[in-house]
C-alpha cells in the first residue's frame, strides 16, 4: 500500500510549499527600489481546500495559498493537495500518460499528493513560471511526475542558461542522463501545438515516472522541488528593478494569453483535478489576472 512512502511525499510537499512562501514574501518585503516599490509588499491568502466523493465522504484537499497585487508578484499561487478516492471513466482518460492500467476497471482507488505552483509576474522583464511535482498510486501502479518551466515575454538568454543550469546541477547528481531526457521531454508536453510554438522557454518535467524504486524516484522528485527557488529568485532579484514601457506590458498581456491557452486545452493537471471534483478555484489558480488577445 506504500502507506509511509506517500506520507512522506505529502510532507515533503508540504515543506517545500512553506519555504517557497516564505521566500516569495521576503522578496515582496526587500524590493525597495524599481517599478512599484512604493506599494505595500503582496501577502498570501491562505485557504483550506476540501473534495467530497460521490456518496459525500470525505476525499481529501489541500491548502491554496495566493498573493495578489503584490508590488513584484500580480498574481502567483502555491497549492498543495492530497486527494483519494475512486476514478471515474473520465478521470482514467484524464490523468497524466498512463492509461488502461490492468485491474484499473476493477478497482479504481486511487491516491494522488503534490504541489503546484504559477507565478505571473508585475514586472514584465521577470519572467512568469510554473513548478510542481507530484506523486500518484493506484493499487496497481505508482509513478511520480512533475517539474518547472520559465515563461519570458522578453527573454534574456542569460537568465535562460540559469534557469537551465541551475536544473541541471541538481538532476546530474542523479545520472548524466536525466537533465537531457527532461529537458527534450518539457520542450514537447510544453508545446502548443495550435500556435506551433513553445509557451516559453522550456525547462524540465517528467511524467509517469517509476523505475521500480521509490526511494530513489522519490529523491530525483525532491531535487527537481529544489531546483526551483535557485533558479528563478535570483532572476526575481534582478529584473525587478527594470524600467518598462507600455509596449513592454502590451507584450506580457499578449503572451499570458497564450500561457491561458495551453492551461485550458491542454495541461493534463487541469483536466485531471476538474475531472475529479477538487476546488476549480484551486485548479485555475494558475490563470493569469489579465491577458490580452489580439
Amino acid at each position: 500500500m506504500l502507506d509511509t512512502e506517500k506520507s512522506t511525499a505529502s510532507a515533503w510537499f508540504r515543506q517545500l510549499r512553506d519555504e517557497i512562501v516564505v521566500t516569495f514574501e521576503a522578496l515582496e518585503d526587500s524590493h525597495d527600489k524599481g517599478p512599484f516599490s512604493d506599494a505595500r509588499p503582496g501577502k498570501f491568502e491562505v485557504k483550506e481546500t476540501t473534495r467530497q466523493s460521490e456518496d459525500g465522504s470525505d476525499a481529501g484537499g489541500g491548502l491554496m495559498s495566493v498573493m495578489r497585487g503584490g508590488r513584484v508578484f500580480e498574481k502567483v499561487g502555491v497549492n498543495i493537495s492530497t486527494v483519494y478516492g475512486t476514478l471515474g471513466a473520465r478521470a482514467q482518460q484524464a490523468m497524466a500518460t498512463r492509461k488502461g492500467i490492468p485491474g484499473m476497471t476493477d478497482d479504481p482507488r486511487f491516491w494522488a499528493s503534490g504541489i503546484s505552483l504559477v507565478a505571473h509576474m508585475q514586472n514584465p522583464h521577470v519572467p512568469a513560471v510554473h513548478m510542481n511535482t507530484r506523486m500518484f498510486w493506484t493499487p496497481h501502479a505508482w509513478w511520480f511526475g512533475g517539474g518547472s518551466d520559465l515563461n519570458p515575454c522578453i527573454e534574456y538568454e542569460a537568465d535562460t542558461a540559469h534557469f537551465h543550469g541551475t536544473q541541471k546541477a541538481h538532476l546530474d547528481p542523479h545520472g548524466p542522463g536525466h537533465y537531457p531526457r527532461l529537458k527534450e521531454w518539457a520542450d514537447e508536453y510544453f508545446y502548443i501545438p495550435h500556435r506551433k510554438r513553445a509557451r516559453g522557454v522550456g525547462g524540465i518535467f517528467m511524467d509517469d515516472y517509476c523505475t521500480g524504486d521509490w526511494a530513489t524516484d522519490f529523491a530525483l522528485t525532491q531535487d527537481i522541488g529544489r531546483a526551483f527557488l535557485p533558479a528563478f529568485v535570483p532572476l526575481v532579484e534582478k529584473r525587478r528593478v527594470q524600467g518598462f514601457s507600455d509596449d513592454d506590458k502590451n507584450t506580457q498581456l499578449v503572451h499570458r494569453g497564450l500561457y491561458a491557452e495551453y492551461n485550458l486545452v491542454y495541461d493534463r493537471g487541469t483536466k485531471f483535478g476538474l475531472e475529479t471534483g477538487h476546488d476549480p478555484d484551486a485548479v485555475l489558480m494558475s490563470l493569469p489576472p489579465l491577458a490580452k488577445w489580439v
